[in-house]
């Protein structure tokens, strides 16, 4: 490829993300689907601006999934692993067992032969990990109990590619190899291709042990020379050098370059220049993965599907049907609720990356031939297309129908009876309330809806009980009757003001304390007049900011008064734009006129600070008492 092309195609892949994936965020379809969508349109079959060689269009992106990879990798401490063993081998590894066994026997019934029905089943079992990931992360589903199990058996799978590289030589059936067909990451067997199976098979092991074996003895002290330079663009450039090097590696010996970068990421885990390796490549991965996307888009052969159109289209079908079976069963076995196994089953229901290198290696090695692969090429990248617009789907029409609704464990017994607290939300914020009050003596009666989170603070001794709080019937059950207060601590702001209005309608005489996720939320609580709202970053914020200012040399008198101005002048701020927070041009002004109060308020030296705002005398108790 000439310069001239290689800047005019990159000049078109910019211009389609920058028009298309804003649009597509717009209209919620997410950033995944907005690149596929630009793909398709720029693409050799609707305009044809890019990509009359689908081997160039293919290249063009396989960076980004290679920086993913070796991201990816990073992350894989051997401590995590071997946390996350239960549901990597477990889950991931029957996934992939049961998905590779059940896409063989529909292989054989049709007549294929044993190798091939073998080959296409270990591949197919894969699933997108940058979709996936992509997809969860966009909509904040990765901490989820979905999110995580689709981690784990994405882990496994990643991990899978590497002996099924080395499988795939020993199922040579000994047909000749057709040229290459346009898959994406095809990895270059041209130093391998002459040599018989079993060569092959030490070949794809060796470069992989030598990874491990460099990665692990000679990088630590290559990184230590360079960080001596103290020059950040020195470091940044060795970890391009690093990922760009294994790449020219893994492509010299016919391997995959996302295979050779994932297994130097996970080998770079333990190094303590991991953390500088992560961020200086981090900005490259976002980009290149999105042009990624954009070629899986464009890289949809239309001729195969115009010649082949139900068979394709089946095959889609059958394909993620298929795999959301399996996935559900599996969901199932692991005790996971409804409405996550959905979840789960849905985002893992597609084709993945890794699948197009297998097929042009399997191809390579002469054990599926072009009239097989071709098709499947297609059918994966079609139903990664679709996997945007199935997490639409559920998140708009599945979802929706469990909200508010139980999981399928039964809310806890509630056995602590009559208890002044009621506690909604027992993680980073709920617990210090609750740890405080049980300090000073004050039973309370926690609910929490995320069982891994009940199960843990029960090791630690904390009286937790499973249930959701926006149900009138456990509210009853928790005591919220004969309570006194109750504390909303749960980061869902949807689900805690449902519960607030909830337990103002059914228990009026409950005073409400609750946690604000942002300022919005707080006005949103402002207007319910509840009781206490307190911003969940606001105080220590405001103590950091205090630390700041003695440091810039301030004294720790003037620090701590400024900082309790700013606190009674932000409160009473947040107070008078709750009332108009829906009129942005009031907003605005207001806030403007607000900021050059406080300003003019903290460089007077006159200001009559209310002595309210020491928390430690209650004015208002004292008044009462007429004291």
């Amino acid at each position: 490829m000439h310069s001239e092309d290689l800047f005019f195609q990159a000049f078109i892949y910019l211009m389609a993300a920058v028009l298309s994936v804003p649009i597509a965020k717009r209209l919620g379809l997410g950033s995944v689907l907005g690149y596929l969508i630009a793909g398709v349109i720029i693409g050799p079959f609707v305009l044809g601006l890019v990509g009359e060689q689908q081997d160039d269009v293919m290249h063009f992106a396989e960076f980004g999934v290679v920086m993913m990879l070796f991201l990816i990798g990073l992350e894989l401490r051997p401590s995590l692993l071997w946390q996350l063993r239960g549901p990597i081998l477990g889950l991931g590894g029957l996934q992939v067992a049961v998905t590779t066994g059940a896409i063989a026997l529909i292989a054989l019934l049709v007549g294929l032969p044993l190798t091939m029905a073998l080959a296409i089943g270990m591949i197919l079992s894969l699933s997108s990990t940058a979709i996936v990931l992509q997809t969860l992360n966009e909509k904040g589903l990765m901490k989820t109990e979905a999110g995580q199990a689709s981690f784990s058996v994405l882990l496994f799978q990643d991990i899978a590619v590497i002996p099924m590289l080395a499988l795939l030589p020993l199922l040579e059936m000994g047909q000749t190899a057709i040229g290459p067909h346009g898959a994406v990451l095809v990895a270059t067997a041209e130093a391998s291709g002459g040599l018989p199976a079993w060569q092959r098979t030490l070949l794809v092991m060796g470069a992989v042990g030598g990874i491990i074996v460099v990665g692990r003895f000679l990088m630590r002290p290559v990184f230590r020379f360079i960080a001596d330079t103290r020059l950040r663009e020195m470091f940044t450039a060795t970890a391009l050098l690093l990922v760009i090097g294994i790449t020219l590696i893994m492509q010299l010996v016919g391997l995959s370059p996302a295979l050779g970068t994932f297994v130097a990421g996970v080998v770079l885990a333990d190094n303590e220049y991991r953390h500088e390796l992560e961020t200086d490549i981090e900005p490259f991965k976002g980009l290149l993965l999105g042009l990624f996307f954009i070629s899986v888009g464009a890289s949809i052969d239309f001729n195969v599907l115009a010649r082949q159109p139900l068979l394709i289209l089946g095959l889609v079908v059958g394909l993620m049907l298929l795999k959301g079976v399996v996935l559900l069963a599996l969901g199932r076995f692991f005790r996971q609720s409804l409405s996550q196994n959905l979840l789960f089953a849905m985002a893992l229901a597609q084709g993945g990356e890794f699948c197009f290198v297998l097929f042009s290696f399997a191809q390579q090695s002469r054990v599926l031939p072009t009239t097989v692969t071709a098709p499947l090429v297609v059918v994966v990248a079609l139903s990664m297309a679709l996997t945007p617009l199935v997490m639409i789907a559920n998140e708009r029409l599945v979802q929706p129908r469990f909200t508010g609704q139980g999981e399928q464990r039964e809310p806890d017994t509630i056995d602590d009876g009559e208890t002044p607290v009621i506690i909604a939300g027992f993680g980073r914020f709920g617990q210090i309330v609750g740890r405080l009050l049980i300090a000073n003596g004050f039973q309370t009666t926690v609910l929490d809806h995320d069982p891994s989170t009940i199960d843990l603070l029960r090791q630690f001794g904390h009286k937790v009980f499973y249930g959701d709080s926006s149900r009138i019937e456990l509210l009853h059950a928790a005591g919220a009757a004969d309570a006194k207060l109750f504390v909303m601590a749960i980061d869902d702001v949807e689900r805690s003001l449902q519960t607030i209005d909830l337990v103002q309608k059914h228990f009026p005489h409950l005073k409400i304390l609750a946690r604000a996720i942002d300022r919005r939320h707080a006005y949103e609580l402002l207007r319910r007049d509840v009781a206490v709202v307190e911003r969940e970053t606001f105080e220590s914020a405001l103590s950091l900011g205090a630390e700041a200012l003695k440091l810039l040399g301030f004294r720790a008198y003037h620090a701590h008064r400024a900082a309790r101005i700013f606190r009674h002048h932000d409160i009473k701020a947040m107070r008078d734009m709750a009332e108009i927070e829906g009129d942005m041009p009031k907003l605005v002004a207001r806030s403007q006129q607000l900021s050059a109060d406080l300003k003019d308020v903290l460089q007077s030296d006159v200001y009559d600070l209310p002595r309210e705002v020491d928390q430690a005398w209650d004015t208002t108790a004292l008044r009462k008492h007429g004291t």
